[in-house]
């Protein structure tokens, strides 16, 4: 299985080595690296280029936003399965990959996905808050719950098969497309019990509380959009829980 890994970057001077590494330290031999930056105002693009053939594809041109950036790595990818890694996120460690592939094959199923943590921005050792997808279920989607996504992979048809991440999403595009795969059209997957990403915070969805209204806003869009009944109440809800992931943490 060859395993596509997506970055979309924009002025991601200050992270985008640290991503890179985590890509080029994995164990499993047969991936591409496809870097998509939105014409960067910074060393980016220099920083990229630097590490030459050892990545497969990188463009740097203005685009929509990073869901457009994400898009356009998706249609250049040429593996079985796409990631999508975060200019801002690494992998845990060198066996991520190898232990993806390893959960596609041994349990046949179209997507995988696990636990992440949230780390400091500038302390990149320091977790803040631990993500578990262990108890999701579609049903969980009408509360503003799904799995997390940096660590989610699926196969290369689905988008094909099932649409892309819609742009006109500033925020949850990534919501949104996993309602699409997992509950409208139950693809199959599976959980693993481990966290595989290391997310800093300060992102688009974490950056302040203003982006975390137009996150819940979206997801409800998104839901309802596929048919999913739900309301900002219920979406709210999951912050009861959210509180526990602050002091929770691996085991």
């Amino acid at each position: 299985m060859k395993v596509s890994i997506i970055t979309v970057t924009y002025n991601a001077a200050a992270t985008i080595r640290d991503t890179i590494e985590s890509v080029l330290a994995q164990d499993y031999p047969n991936i591409e690296h496809i870097i998509i930056d939105g014409a960067s105002k910074d060393n980016t693009a220099e920083i990229v280029q630097s590490y030459g053939d050892r990545i497969a594809r990188f463009v740097s041109e203005p685009d929509r936003g990073m869901y457009d950036g994400m898009n356009k790595g998706i249609k250049l990818a040429t593996g079985d399965a796409i990631a999508i890694l975060n200019a801002d996120d690494v992998y845990l460690n060198s066996h991520v990959i190898s232990t993806i592939v390893n959960q596609f094959e041994q349990h046949q199923v179209d997507s995988v996905f696990a636990d992440l943590v949230y780390v400091k921005h500038d302390e990149p050792d320091k977790i803040v808050r631990y993500y578990s997808s262990a108890h999701f279920h579609p049903d969980k989607f009408a509360y503003g719950w799904m799995p997390a996504h940096p660590t989610f992979v699926v196969k290369r048809w689905a988008f094909d098969r099932y649409g892309f991440f819609k742009t006109d999403y500033k925020i949850a595009a990534d919501y949104e497309l996993l309602i699409r795969f997992l509950a409208i059209h139950q693809m199959s997957y599976h959980y693993i019990p481990q966290v595989l990403v290391k997310m800093r915070t300060g992102g688009a969805s974490t950056a302040n509380l203003s982006s975390n209204w137009i996150l819940n806003r979206e997801i409800v869009r998104g839901c309802l959009e596929n048919g999913i009944q739900t309301n900002m109440t219920k979406v709210l809800s999951k912050y009861f829980v959210k509180v526990f992931q602050l002091v929770a943490r691996p085991a």
